[in-house]
């Protein structure tokens, strides 16, 4: 992510698809703060290829999961198609101010994710939508990468200042959240073979 994506601006939300015929789309929301959300308020989207754009929020509403905003002057649905894929944005320091104990998901990144007293790795993105948590993205140093869900029920402590997130990870999870590796890959096609040769 360039500093432009990821140090002046933070993401409150993802657009996924356009939604109605009058240039409407439907968002993953990255924020757990209430009523973030309004009419009249003015948001940056940045799309992945183009540059960023102010846009204002004529309207919005909940649906299936996600939330339907309908920007001034977005009217159409190829005026809308030009924003799928775009984040919305707000300004660092205009972001709302927190709850002792809640931390902003863009601050996690970098950050490195301990399991008791064992370093598991350093987060490399935040993922939504596969679940009721967000996904930490955790990459170790030997080129491993996992995918641990960022709730509640595994949390014990985040340590922005000192860039740490301490978890107590059910056991296995990690074995089942890690992505095969390409030589894993191998490894199980030729036991694959061998056990076919070995029928026959």
């Amino acid at each position: 992510m360039s500093p432009e994506r990821n140090g002046e601006f933070i993401t409150l939300a993802r657009v996924v698809k356009t939604q109605g015929r009058h240039g409407e789309v439907a968002a993953e929301i990255h924020s757990d703060v209430p009523g973030r959300f309004a009419a009249g308020m003015k948001l940056s989207a940045l799309p992945k290829e183009e540059s960023r754009r102010e846009v204002e929020v004529e309207n919005l509403w909940p649906h299936k999961g996600l939330l339907v905003l309908k920007f001034r002057g977005v009217d159409s649905i190829s005026d809308a198609d030009l924003l799928v894929g775009a984040e919305l944005q707000v300004p660092r320091d205009a972001r709302a101010k927190l709850e002792p104990g809640w931390n902003y998901v863009s601050d996690l990144i970098g950050c490195v994710v301990l399991d008791g007293a064992q370093e598991i790795g350093r987060i490399e993105d935040v993922q939504f939508g596969a679940g009721e948590a967000p996904q930490l993205i955790v990459a170790n140093g030997a080129g491993k990468k996992f995918e641990i869900p960022f709730a509640e029920a595994y949390l014990e402590g985040v340590d922005i200042e000192q860039h740490r997130v301490r978890m107590n990870l059910p056991e296995g999870m990690l074995e089942i959240n890690a992505p095969v590796t390409a030589e894993e890959k191998q490894e199980q096609q030729s036991e694959k073979k061998e056990g076919k040769r070995k029928r026959r």
